[in-house]
């Protein structure tokens, strides 16, 4: 079978500030964004309606139309259910989940937050008291392509936080049964409920809850999904907390020719394989390095084992981006801020120095995406669409979060007393001064 020819759509960034179509797709990409469009949100909106006013029935009914239901209708996995599937693990994939599982605690433990107490003024200490979140949601995509691994990226960190309840939400397939890996992984780190529903109905039974099961609304819900999933999570934000909006998975390549091209193809590939809405950009100033990336391309493509769905993906969101040199490259990762960002170039920390835009970088040649995908112990819950720009990773912070505690004595607030009267005059806030004038009135307390 000869290797099919693979010609990338190519963008030069040197024909920006000359050619207005240029610069208006350079600001389409990096303004890309991850809200879905206005269908999707109304018909998101109008599922989480059904689910607010008809729990568990129609989060039923909403499976039954749209998919992700069990055959036989119900909605929770009991934990026997879970640990059963655990025992039946192959060997191989369970100590693969458990190393994975082992990696992600240990870099998820030092990210867990200290509480702090900090003195104003004598008399005056605010606490900074930190606490884990009572109930929880983690989304883990399901159905025809289920993923154990958002799965672990959600629940593990919340373990590690002391997350109180964890419920997970992911869809069965289409003939109505679970993935075994998936509910094996579950059973795995203790899964409190397992909802069974997909899309915007799953969202909704973990933001308002399933009453007649018994089980209540989660504080915050968190996870990767598809548009549906994404415009749910915007709907019910406001009820309860969510992690971010997150888009379809996306690659950018930052490269030059000290790079292996068969690692870089290999890289971009990897990703390109979640489907035709997944961008894999290479970046680079080097174009015939970037000519060398396509052959390489083509080679591994002959042999894919989804080779239709990466030619349609690489056809669709395939591009390769030659910038007139080194700092504009770094300049336009930065505008873009990839989720994933893979450096392999000369002087490769000094590039890394100045990349700020980006949910996980990669860097060197043996550090492919994949590995933290799954098992470098770094979480890939990540930012898409631009949001790298002021989102990070999910991590512990995201399970708990801070109380302030003000502590304050007569002296104290005598030091800060003329200061709050005087602002709150100004504010024309008189009940707020007097707030303070009535505990300097009369004999002391």
């Amino acid at each position: 079978m000869s290797a099919p020819s693979v010609k990338l759509r190519r963008l030069e960034l040197s024909r920006a500030a000359g050619d207005p179509s240029v610069a208006a797709e350079v600001l389409a990409l990096v303004r890309r964004g991850v809200v879905p469009d206005q269908r999707v949100r109304e018909g998101a909106r109008a599922i989480l309606a059904s689910v607010k006013a008809g729990g568990d029935a129609a989060v039923r009914a909403a499976n039954a139309s749209f998919g992700g239901g069990r055959a036989d209708g119900s909605l929770l996995v009991g934990k026997a259910e879970m640990e059963a599937a655990r025992d039946a693990l192959p060997p191989r994939i369970r100590t693969g989940l458990e190393q994975m599982i082992e990696n992600i605690r240990r870099f998820a433990e030092t990210e867990l937050p200290q509480t702090r107490m900090t003195t104003i003024v004598p008399g005056v200490e605010i606490e900074r008291r930190w606490v884990p979140l009572s109930r929880v949601g983690v989304y883990a995509p399901g159905g025809s392509a289920a993923y154990p691994s958002s799965l672990l990226m959600g629940v593990v960190p919340a373990k590690v936080a002391g997350v109180g309840t964890i419920v997970v939400a992911s869809p069965a397939d289409a003939e109505g049964a679970i993935n075994q890996t998936l509910l094996g992984a579950a059973g795995l780190v203790g899964v409190d409920v397992f909802i069974v529903a997909g899309g915007a109905q799953a969202v909704g039974a973990m933001a308002y809850g399933l009453p007649d099961a018994g089980i209540a609304p989660v504080d915050r819900i968190v996870g990767p999904g598809n548009s549906w999933v994404t415009a749910a999570k915007l709907e019910v934000f406001g009820e309860c907390g969510i992690d971010l909006p997150a888009g379809p998975s996306e690659v950018m390549v930052v490269a030059d020719g000290t790079a292996d091209p068969v690692h870089v193809a290999a890289d971009l590939l990897s990703q390109a394989e979640h489907g035709p809405d997944s961008p894999a950009l290479l970046v680079t100033w080097d174009a015939s390095f970037a000519a060398t990336v396509e052959v390489e391309l083509g080679r591994q493509l002959a042999t894919a084992a989804r080779r239709e769905i990466l030619e349609r993906s690489l056809g669709k969101g395939a591009l390769i981006v030659l910038a007139p040199n080194r700092d504009a490259a770094i300049d336009f990762v930065n505008d873009y801020a990839p989720e994933h960002l893979s450096v392999v170039v000369e002087n490769v920390e000094e590039a890394v120095a100045r990349l700020r835009n980006a949910g996980s970088l990669f860097v060197g040649p043996y550090a492919p995406e994949s590995a933290g995908d799954y098992a470098s112990g770094a979480n890939h819950v990540l930012p898409t669409g631009g949001l790298a720009r002021s989102c990070g990773a999910l991590s512990t912070e995201d399970f708990g979060k801070f109380i302030q505690v003000q502590r304050i004595t007569r002296d104290g607030l005598s030091t800060i007393r003329d200061a709050v009267e005087s602002i709150a005059e100004a504010e024309g806030l008189i009940a707020h001064k007097r707030a303070v004038e009535v505990r300097f009135e009369g004999a002391a307390s």
